[in-house]
């Protein structure tokens, strides 16, 4: 497990974006062989998608032989809503850059039958070949995509109710009307991202401090979804200093002083120019 810590957001989610370019890169993904990355919405990634554009813009990337996987969906929520995750995706990422829209695969929580929706997203993901790389965020009580304290730690795909805490969190998007929130969504499985091949993290903010000390200080526990991935082989935490608050000095000493060896993960920055 890696944890980088960089001195804040801004610097969080430009590592972040350049983590992924690298990766799509190295890859060399063709019209034969896809690369499959799974992603979040939320504040946190924002930064990064932001980034990424930045970079496809300046013709360094492309994403035209990527797959994407969203984590989750409102359920009951229209598409065309200003805050539903396809609304999100397209908004701040998609219609930015050069992916076809046939290879974004967001849940469908307006889907007749939810169940079988849900196991033909698990069946998406295999016939892509597994995700290569499962970008995430975590809410406060340190749950990854809808799975809240308690969910199985190798859960699939699903119908989950949210949690009181996700819900009143949620509100300052829908006016801060809890009446307005969703109080169901379809999300992928903590086993779900599990089997991706690499899994990064990202938590910035100091409401998130607790739920980073609880990922990665303590032991795994259902309660804190997010301490699965210490028992990924292949698990990258990015953070912002605030995100720290609550580890132990000699902790952040520890992967402070590893940095230098992270960074060689992003130094140099790759581009489609050079090949």
């Amino acid at each position: 497990m890696r944890l980088v810590i960089l001195e804040d957001y801004d610097l969080a989610s430009e590592w972040a974006a350049k983590y992924i370019r690298n990766r799509i890169i190295q890859f060399k993904p063709s019209a034969e062989r896809y690369f499959t990355l799974g992603l979040p919405t939320g504040s946190t990634p924002y930064g990064c998608y932001q980034k990424l554009i930045e970079f496809y813009r300046s013709g360094d990337i492309s994403f035209k032989y990527v797959k994407t996987f969203n984590m989750d969906e409102y359920v009951g929520l229209p598409r065309a809503h200003p805050e539903s995750y396809h609304s999100y995706m397209w908004n701040n990422f998609f219609k930015h850059i050069d992916i076809d829209p046939a290879n974004a695969h967001i849940l469908d929580g307006n889907a007749e039958d939810l169940e079988t929706e849900c196991q033909a997203y698990e069946q998406k993901i295999a016939e892509a070949g597994g995700i290569e790389l499962f970008v995430g965020g975590i809410g406060p009580d340190g749950h990854i995509a809808f799975n809240e304290p308690g969910s199985s730690l190798v859960s699939r795909t699903r119908v989950k109710t949210l949690a009181k805490d996700t819900i009143v969190a949620n509100a300052r998007f829908f006016g801060n009307d809890l009446n307005k929130v969703p109080t169901m969504a379809l999300t992928v499985g903590v086993g779900t991202v599990m089997d991706a091949k690499e899994v990064m993290i990202l938590i910035t903010g100091a409401h998130k401090a607790f739920a980073l000390y609880k990922a990665i200080e303590e032991g795994v526990n259902h309660m804190w979804t997010v301490s699965a991935f210490q028992q990924h082989p292949r698990t990258i935490f990015v953070c912002d200093e605030d995100a720290t608050l609550e580890l132990r000095v000699k902790t952040v000493k520890y992967f402070k002083g590893l940095l230098h060896v992270h960074n060689r993960l992003v130094d140099p920055v790759l581009s489609i120019k050079d090949q």
